[in-house]
């Protein structure tokens, strides 16, 4: 009797016809991530495989102001649009006809002009909303609040040593009435930390580093003080790294907060670690409680990170039944080229395989602990010999945000090829306000570059139970985000263009150019009308080649 009731509601269900237009609910993107797990999964399914090849665009806005590509994930509330541009700028638009309404620049300086230092442009991936703000995270350091009606300042705090080599270019996230933010730096040679603030005032509420400091100081926690077991020499002098300048994802039923740390200051584990160790909490999946900050578990997919194989790429939540009973898990494809789940509870090991082709450091991850098997080249201070290794620092996935389908059970991963030399330097002296990785960048007697053995970009549908790849589909140029939808679509933006798949096949149905340097779609609806919108265009050079943009469009233009 159960089974026929399960039956024929299942039947129920698949028969139950779409929403027409009339019929089709406001849905917003009110978070980074769409939802607290951040699957980038939308149950939208107006625009499918069977008529996605009719969307066209219904308005675009230029982003007035240049600067570094775009990587921002808009938000949508209330019929409105919020996101970041170049330079730490945000902006409102009216979501039905992209009309600006405000536009809000915080006047942040080039470094040549006394402006902040930063690593790798000046790019900002979001905003996250707050009762009536929009709060956002400034590469001068500065968390600040913005009245969403009028684009004023609500409250604002320095969340960084002013003058320091910090800066922040993730979107912040909100939690049970908290901010939560990290920051950048670490070629610079800083000290990784978060920091969760009251959403309504920016009073300070908790901080938490994320590697030890200097021992004379005192620890600030007893996991700091076990993780000084991990280091040698005086690596407090550079920072030591372990920036959390991307990843953060809260889960509301545990309480726990999710990092992602990054890369050593400098890279070289021998310059900054003489004697070795695992160098803990580097690249690793931290879990905070969400009301102390103090630490639950960690999980470090990189140990003695020797290469910048930051953990700080995207994650996202899943449930999964592995081996005949369901984990709460969290998954994540860091810079070192392994697809990693792992138990979110409890942070213990479930799996590892490599999503990339070029995997030269390690021979794959040790299935009992969750180590890598490193190559013993890799390690290339210790072996004083250099050597080239797959992936490279810009890693075999990046910023570029994952997307999961409830349909298919899939991951949708924007994933790279890279390779680079890795030479130690012979000598090393930190030096505040300038790159100390500890590393060569040009070297005249190195060896031809081995050739690549796939693409140089792709998006890879992944299966994290089984841990294998079910398609692919190679690049048009630098990696944008993904979106997966339930009409049966995977939206990512390739180089110039925003693609739409089928899911199930990998088949490209439709695509768009919207200009190099693609940040991360959404989708949404208003009025019973579905829309996708993403910002593309680089311009930092010429407005008129390549302006910044953001695009919107739906099915027959929203006609």
């Amino acid at each position: 009797m159960v089974r026929s009731l399960r039956f024929a509601l299942v039947c129920a269900f698949v028969a139950a016809p779409r929403p027409t237009p009339a019929q089709l609910p406001d849905t917003e993107w009110a978070m980074h991530g769409l939802d607290d797990r951040e699957r980038r999964y939308s149950a939208l399914d107006q625009v499918d495989r069977s008529n996605v090849e009719r969307l066209d665009l219904v308005w675009s806005y230029a982003i007035p102001k240049m600067g570094a590509r775009l990587e921002t994930t808009p938000i949508v509330v209330g019929g409105r649009m919020f996101a970041t541009g170049p330079r730490s700028t945000v902006f409102a638009l009216d979501a039905r006809t992209g009309e600006e309404l405000w536009f809000w620049d915080p006047g942040i300086v080039d470094t040549e002009m006394g402006g902040p230092s930063r690593c790798c442009g000046d790019v900002n991936r979001g905003v996250a909303v707050h009762g009536d703000d929009v709060i956002v995270g400034l590469l001068d350091g500065r968390l600040v609040a913005l009245d969403q009606e009028s684009g004023r300042i609500s409250w604002s705090v320095q969340t960084t040593p002013p003058g320091t080599d910090y800066s922040i270019t993730g979107a912040p996230r909100v939690f049970r009435g908290k901010v939560i933010v990290g920051n950048g730096g670490a070629e610079y040679g800083v000290r990784g930390y978060v920091t969760a603030y009251d959403a309504d005032s920016g009073e300070q509420l908790w901080r938490t580093y994320t590697v030890p400091g200097n021992p004379d100081d005192g620890f600030e926690s007893d996991a700091l003080a076990a993780a000084a077991d991990t280091w040698s020499g005086s690596w407090w002098i550079t920072g030591g790294g372990g920036t959390v300048w991307d990843a953060i994802v809260y889960d509301d039923e545990s309480n726990l907060v999710y990092i992602g740390t990054g890369n050593g200051a400098p890279w070289n584990r021998d310059h900054r670690s003489p004697e070795g160790g695992d160098n803990l909490y580097l690249s690793s999946i931290v879990a905070l409680d969400g009301d102390t900050g103090l630490m639950r578990w960690y999980f470090q997919s990189t140990p003695g990170d020797d290469w910048d194989f930051t953990a700080t790429q995207p994650m996202m939540l899943l449930d999964l039944e592995i081996d005949g009973r369901e984990r709460r898990t969290i998954v994540q494809a860091p810079k070192n080229g392994f697809f990693y789940v792992v138990d979110r509870v409890t942070g213990d090991f479930i799996s590892a395989e490599a999503f990339t082709d070029d995997l030269t450091w390690a021979t794959g991850v040790d299935p009992e602990t969750g180590r890598p098997i490193e190559v013993p080249a890799a390690r290339y201070g210790t072996t004083g010999r250099p050597v080239w290794l797959s992936p490279g620092p810009t890693g075999a996935h990046t910023w570029p945000p994952m997307a999961w389908s409830e349909q298919t059970g899939l991951v949708y991963l924007p994933a790279k090829n890279t390779t680079f030399y890795f030479e130690m330097t012979s000598d090393f002296e930190y030096e505040a306000g300038r790159w100390n990785t500890g590393t060569l960048f040009r070297s005249a007697d190195r060896p031809p570059r081995p050739e690549s053995n796939g693409p140089p970009t792709m998006l890879v549908a992944w299966d994290p139970v089984s841990q294998r790849e079910v398609w692919r589909s190679p690049g048009g140029g630098e990696n944008g985000g993904a979106l997966a939808t339930a009409g049966g679509l995977v939206f990512w933006g390739s180089g110039p263009r925003l693609v739409a798949f089928d899911a199930r096949s990998g088949e490209e149905l439709w695509s768009a150019d919207v200009g190099r340097g693609t940040a991360s779609p959404i989708t949404w609806a208003l009025d019973g009308v579905q829309y996708v919108t993403i910002a593309g265009g680089r311009g930092a050079t010429s407005r008129a080649s390549d302006p910044p943009t953001v695009y919107t469009f739906a099915l027959d233009g929203g006609r």
